[in-house]
């Protein structure tokens, strides 16, 4: 099959999104390794085989048109596509060896990833992984245009075109100041928790809404005493007895089964009140390292 002169190259595309993401001919020059004359060039001809404008230019900044947003979009999708056709085509024997960028929420990343790198690492030594810590939103982004290879959120949460392996699931607890009055209950009642004592993650913490969910007291989040940036932060809170909060059982180490100051109690909805799994793109070309990497976790927890 002849190429097509009239279809756009990789590298055409490669120059559109540094432009359109920095906002500067110089810089997207120097992220693609070219002279700002040979990427204005790419640009110019990228613009005649389509036959539009993408990009207005002047001397003082670089204007991405409608058309060129909507153009950059597809082009990160067919970038990432062929980042991914060329790992298929990648051979390798050896599992979970090479490059790896994974993702994880902050919600669980300081509670797995202690517990589940050091056997991986040591069973997998060929493994280089490359560890992001965002919020679910930001992940599922990244994995959709190819910035990482997977993550590990925590369901439920749309996940638009993306799969998903579950290989975990857990209950929430409450945790409360020591001496506070509902500490002699074995278990927690949904209409015994005080909404004005709500310690609660910010906006865009999916734990958040995985807790109110299961306790049915989703109209509640705008009700809360504080809003945190992390979970140990509302953990000193509730330490300090300015409020209650929501945990997940992996949250629940033996330091805080010691700390004096803070009971935990079992919620009475029954669970699992939350799901953890990896996320990947359909078209990437070692889902059976991703399966491995799954399995490896379950059995670490």
């Amino acid at each position: 099959m002849q190429p097509n002169p009239h279809l756009p190259t990789l590298r055409q595309l490669q120059y559109l999104i540094a432009v359109v993401e920095l906002a500067h001919f110089g810089k997207a020059a120097e992220r693609c390794c070219v002279t700002q004359s040979t990427l204005s060039a790419g640009i110019q001809e990228l613009e005649g085989i389509l036959g539009t404008t993408l990009l207005e230019r002047n001397k003082r900044r670089v204007i991405v048109t409608p058309t060129g947003e909507q153009v950059a979009a597809k082009a990160r999708q067919i970038l990432t596509l062929a980042a991914d056709l060329t790992a298929t085509a990648r051979p390798t024997t050896t599992p979970l060896s090479g490059h790896l960028s994974l993702g994880v929420i902050p919600t669980i990343g300081p509670f797995l990833l202690p517990k589940v790198l050091p056997a991986i690492r040591a069973r997998y030594p060929a493994l280089e992984l490359t560890l992001v810590e965002e919020r679910s939103a930001q992940l599922v982004e990244q994995v959709e245009s190819g910035k990482l290879d997977t993550a590990v959120l925590a369901f439920p949460y749309p996940l638009r075109t993306l799969e998903r392996l579950l290989f975990w699931h857990e209950n929430f607890v409450v945790a409360l100041p020591t001496g506070h009055p509902l500490t002699n209950q074995p278990v927690i009642a949904t209409e015994s928790l005080p909404a004005d004592q709500l310690l609660l993650l910010q906006e865009g913490h999916c734990l958040t809404d995985h807790a109110l969910a299961a306790c049915r007291l989703e109209g509640l989040k705008a009700h809360a005493a504080f809003q945190g940036t992390s979970l140990y932060t509302l953990m000193q809170m509730v330490a300090g007895g300015q409020g209650i909060t929501f945990l997940p059982e992996m949250a629940i180490g033996e330091e805080l089964l010691r700390n004096r100051e803070i009971h935990l109690i079992r919620l009475q909805e029954p669970g699992p009140h939350r799901e953890i799994g990896l996320i990947w793109r359909s078209s990437y070309g070692h889902q059976a390292d991703l399966r491995t990497l799954a399995d490896e976790m379950r059995q670490r927890l």
